[in-house]
């Protein structure tokens, strides 16, 4: 007996970050079009024949992207704004990503329970004429290396519609992109591709039987093409969509076996005798090595009720790093344990072997071993768990409720200027920790430098007028990363990078073990600020939830209780902090919304946790200080009242890219704390008019009392550059003013 093994997608971005480096040389017009486009398709290649050296008999191919797949997707089927209809080619590609000539870009939000972001499709009439000819080219040549196991991946079309702006009816929608994608799998037919893959994860949504009927249509007629679909869906299982999925006319469905209770409606409903079972077991969201005992158990349980299976990830690699041999610097039993995409391409291949009778050669026996020796190398923490068994309810409170504490906190001027907390990473910045690293230059030379970059900071911060400063964050690489370095528990690669968005990549830490502080962390920054001036300086510390949603977790400890193992270190520097002379502290929570479960009946248990959590390290802050937190890119609508249980002073928030609807949605549920409205995005290289932040401020002092509304970017400014930070924030500072005459001119 032989098993298929198949992959969904790999990692994009070059293992030496390469599509990264030839964007930015692109857009800094360092280099040609064609130097680019040479860079994808080496990239492109180097993936095929990795995966084809592994053995894998179907290989996901025509995911890799200049930017985001999603955009990819909206572009062939001409679902392109009006907005952006004069601009050709590049110019459009990049102008809906980034924005150009003061046109904004389209909205970005995160790829359902992940740490990617996609650009949001705005759907109106009439789209442009569908063109498909960049992947067809990419599919023939993908052929000429790989054969029939290349299968190309095709976004779905319902999973579109749900992850876009719809200003058309739905039904109007479904039909005019049916009519694409039917032109779409009829050219990839003639091409000779044994099968596409159509990537519909939205099935796996709380809501998916609201669109039973047209799902069913839809592939009804799809299929009529005659070219095998196999349907690909991930992130959680399919709940009670489970038995009307089973039933649509495709070839095969590719369900996720380590998120969700997918094995449990196998069970229940069985699957379709004519179908083929895409069998998620290797987990594509995490960076372990598979448990071969409770791996095995899974699969001869699936084996047991369906035995045309295809053994594969649970959704594209795209989420992990390349290759964790790479990581030489890492203890060797950690090491061991680690599977980026490479490793789980062997474990596929082992898996597929075993699976099917054949001698796994004690490979799965070695991995157990080094499972044994890491739980040696990593043991319980006892102080760690004491603290948290002695944790009480009084521990996640301030010691007054908002509305008397805010009187106690710092006096400002109407609308409040402040930045959310990063500055610009020039090259010399991040060269400084290049040299430390290498020993080139000692610690107070390094520590020297930075504090040269943070007094020029807190100079232009004051000569810009913004009423309370940050001192710009120069002596982090990341946000979670700076943290995690200085935590028991965590650990870092070098070469463990993922693609955030376009071009912005991270290096996710390893957390595997208990979580401690073994000493201040931003102390010392912060009292070096805050002697450069009179005004106040914040604090600035990465939440919890955001440190774990941000990172690779260990799977052997709840995440609810990593979360408040982080909590504890936070809370220990928010006193630390205060003890400073901070007055104001801002713990950001970027991530806190994009870790909901996909499925609504599981919100309020991650919830509930995830809220805590915040609160235990909040809730040692005096009364007089202020905390302020930060989230992005999320809709706060439908858990405003968890928003509120945060109980933090300010909150600061998106808003510049989803057309104030962040704001009204807070606004709207009758927020009472104090709200930082992002006037401007970040993430374009476009400079906003004092003109048009005033507009935004104007919509939000519509929708909220004076008194509520702080004036921010919407994200921090670590990845623009200071001569557009610094034009910017100018124009920003201008706008509070305007409004400020506004509010103080005497009424007739």
């Amino acid at each position: 007996m032989t098993l298929q093994t198949a992959t969904l997608g790999y990692p994009r971005i070059g293992e030496n970050r390469e599509v990264k480096k030839a964007l930015e040389a692109f857009w800094n017009s360092k280099s040609d079009v064609e130097t680019l486009l040479q860079t994808i398709r080496a990239v492109e290649l180097a993936n095929w024949q990795t995966q084809l050296e592994a053995g894998i008999d179907r290989i996901g191919i025509g995911d890799t992207s200049l930017y985001d797949h999603v955009l990819d997707w909206s572009i062939r089927l001409g679902i392109i704004p009006e907005r952006y209809q004069s601009f050709t080619e590049l110019e459009q590609y990049f102008g809906m990503a980034r924005g150009k000539d003061g046109i904004p870009a389209l909205e970005m939000t995160k790829w359902f329970d992940t740490n990617y972001h996609y650009l949001v499709p705005e759907i109106t009439q009439p789209l442009q004429p569908a063109d498909f000819g960049d992947f067809l080219e990419t599919v023939h040549r993908a052929q000429t290396v790989l054969g029939d196991r290349a299968v190309p991946i095709v976004l779905g079309p319902l999973t579109l519609l749900r992850l876009s702006r719809l200003e058309v009816n739905l039904e109007q929608a479904v039909s005019d992109l049916c009519d694409r994608y039917l032109v779409l799998l009829s050219e990839l037919k003639n091409l000779g591709v044994v099968e596409v893959q159509l990537h519909e994860p939205a099935l796996v949504l709380g809501d998916a039987d609201n669109f039973k009927e047209i799902y069913q249509s839809t592939y009804d007629l799809l299929s009529r093409v005659g070219l095998p679909i196999h349907q690909v869906t991930y992130f959680d299982d399919l709940g009670s969509a489970y038995p009307w999925v089973m039933e649509l006319p495709v070839a095969g469905i590719s369900l996720d076996f380590t998120r969700g209770h997918n094995l449990a409606l196998l069970k229940q409903h069985g699957f379709p005798s004519d179908k083929q079972l895409g069998v998620g077991i290797v987990d594509a969201r995490n960076i372990w090595k598979i448990r071969p005992d409770s791996v095995l158990s899974i699969l001869e349980e699936i084996q047991s009720t369906t035995t045309n299976l295809r053994i594969q990830p649970s959704a594209s690699l795209q989420f992990v790093p390349y290759d964790a041999t790479r990581e030489t610097k890492l203890p060797e039993p950690l090491r061991n344990v680690l599977g980026f995409a490479e490793q789980k391409l062997e474990e596929i291949g082992i898996l597929a072997h075993t699976l099917a009778g054949a001698d796994p050669s004690d490979k799965l026996a070695i991995v157990q071993t080094q499972w044994q020796a890491f739980e040696q190398f990593s043991p319980v923490n006892p102080a760690v768990q004491e603290r948290l068994r002695n944790l009480t309810v009084n521990d996640l409170e301030r010691p007054l409720p908002y509305e008397q504490r805010k009187h106690l906190q710092p006096v400002l001027p109407p609308f409040p200027t402040t930045t959310i907390g990063s500055f610009p990473q020039t090259s010399e910045v991040r060269q400084l920790r290049v040299k430390l690293k290498r020993g080139e230059i000692t610690q107070a030379e390094y520590e020297a430098a930075i504090d040269a970059e943070i007094a020029k900071c807190i100079q232009f911060q004051e000569e810009a007028g913004l009423d309370v400063l940050v001192h710009g964050e120069f002596e982090r690489t990341d946000m979670v990363e700076f943290f995690g370095q200085q935590l028991s528990g965590f650990a870092f690669t070098e070469h463990g990078w993922v693609q955030s968005y376009g071009s912005r990549c991270v290096r996710p830490p390893i957390i595997y073990g208990d979580v401690a502080r073994t000493q201040p962390m931003t102390i010392r920054e912060f009292k070096v600020a805050q002697s450069l001036t009179k005004k106040i300086v914040k604090g600035m510390l990465t939440g919890p939830v955001t440190m774990i949603n941000w990172s690779f977790t260990c799977i052997d400890i709840p995440r609810s209780e990593q979360a408040m193992q982080i909590a504890f270190t936070l809370r220990d520097e928010v006193a630390d902090l205060e003890a400073a002379g901070a007055k104001m502290v801002q713990i950001d929570e970027p991530a806190l919304r994009e870790g909901l479960p996909l499925k609504p009946e599981r919100w309020n248990e991650y919830l509930s946790w995830s809220v805590d959590a915040f609160r235990l390290a909040a809730g040692v802050a005096k009364p007089e200080t202020q905390i302020h937190t930060h989230m992005c890119y999320s809709e706060f609508g439908d858990i405003i009242e968890h928003i509120e249980r945060l109980d933090a002073d300010v909150l600061s928030i998106e808003n510049s890219r989803s057309n104030n609807e962040t704001l009204f949605e807070i606004t709207g549920a009758g927020y009472k704390h104090q709200v930082g409205n992002g006037v401007y995005d970040v993430h374009s290289p476009t400079i906003p008019s004092t003109e048009q932040m005033v507009q935004q401020l104007r919509t939000g002092l519509a929708h909220l009392p004076t008194e509520q509304i702080w004036v921010n970017p919407d994200c921090g400014l670590k990845t623009r550059r200071w001569e557009e930070v610094m034009p910017a924030l100018k124009n920003m500072v201008e706008a509070a003013k305007i409004l400020r005459e506004d509010v103080n001119a005497p009424q007739t």
